[in-house]
Parts: structure tokens; C-alpha cells; sequence
């Protein structure tokens, strides 16, 4: 399997790429928890590609997109300047978004992805993430280094999830 992550513009084709993603690990993630009505709706009203392009064109954000013989499999986004009410101040904390499909959820595909999102972050203190505590990828973060701040909610059902941070050290 030829595995690529790219940083990935605003246009059409990566949008495209992002929207297919999102649509089906929101279905994925919750299919067993939410009625499939809810969450076509969700879907329908909240995936908004006008407003992903002018996110994507802020330049403190960043989209990297993981392509598995040429399919996305996976993406992260960058967000740098947003901190958390639970982090210390005097850090510089930039938050990620972490999605990989499951049908490409391989530790290749993990690994790639994280490499890529690791180096475009390390202008940074400190890496945090929202992430539901059902989420696959919960355990690789952890063992990557992620830790545990705080008990929080995420996602559009606003399930149990935690506030992880990974601190970058330089030197």
C-alpha cells in the first residue's frame, strides 16, 4: 500500500477530500450511539464546505490529509494559537483534530499521519487534542505521549471525551 500525508489546501479537490472523511468517521464513531437519522442530519447541516475553505485559508490553520493508494484514509488539522482553559498560559499550545478511518486504520497509516502532524506542529509548547473517550485512536495518542488533563465533551453528540496534551521538548 503506497501511504502519503500532504499538507493539503482549501480548493476543491482537498475540501472534497476532507468532507469524505468527516462524513464517514462521524458515522462510524457513532452509529452504535446515535440514531442513523441524527446523524445524516448532522451531517446535512453542520459540513459545511464554504466555511471549511475559509477555515482552511486562515493561515494559523494547517490540513494535512493521509492518502492510502490514493484514497484518504485519514486527516489532521492544525490549529495554532488555540489553547485550553486547563493548560498553563505561559505555554504555546496549538490544538489538532486526529481522524483516521477505520477501514485505514493500520499503524503505517497512524504513524504517517502523526510524523507529519508532529513536524508541522513543533513551532509549539505543547500539542493538545479533544478526543472521545470511544475513539480507536484514544490508545495511540496515550501511547504516544499524550496525557490526560482534563474530562471534557466532544463532537457534535457532545459525548465523554478527554483533553490530552503532548508536550513538545526541546533540546
Amino acid at each position: 500500500m503506497n501511504i502519503i500525508s500532504k499538507f493539503t489546501v482549501g480548493s476543491e479537490e482537498g475540501i472534497s477530500d476532507l468532507i469524505t472523511i468527516i462524513d464517514s468517521s462521524v458515522y462510524a464513531l457513532h452509529r452504535e450511539l446515535v440514531p442513523e437519522e441524527d446523524i445524516k442530519k448532522y451531517i446535512k447541516n453542520n459540513i459545511d464546505p464554504r466555511k471549511m475553505i475559509n477555515d482552511l485559508n486562515d493561515l494559523s490553520n494547517q490540513l494535512i490529509i493521509t492518502y492510502a493508494d490514493d484514497k484518504p484514509a485519514g486527516y489532521s488539522i492544525i490549529r495554532s494559537g488555540l489553547s485550553h482553559p486547563s493548560l498553563p498560559e505561559e505555554k504555546k499550545a496549538t490544538e489538532i483534530s486526529f481522524v483516521i478511518l477505520q477501514e485505514f486504520d493500520s499503524p503505517e497509516i497512524r504513524e504517517s499521519l502523526w510524523k507529519k502532524s508532529r513536524s508541522a506542529a513543533s513551532f509549539t509548547d505543547i500539542i493538545w487534542v479533544n478526543m472521545m473517550t470511544h475513539d480507536p485512536l484514544l490508545p495511540f495518542l496515550k501511547e504516544l505521549g499524550f496525557s490526560v488533563v482534563i474530562d471534557a465533551v466532544a463532537g457534535p453528540f457532545n459525548f465523554p471525551s478527554q483533553i490530552l496534551k503532548f508536550e513538545i521538548s526541546r533540546g
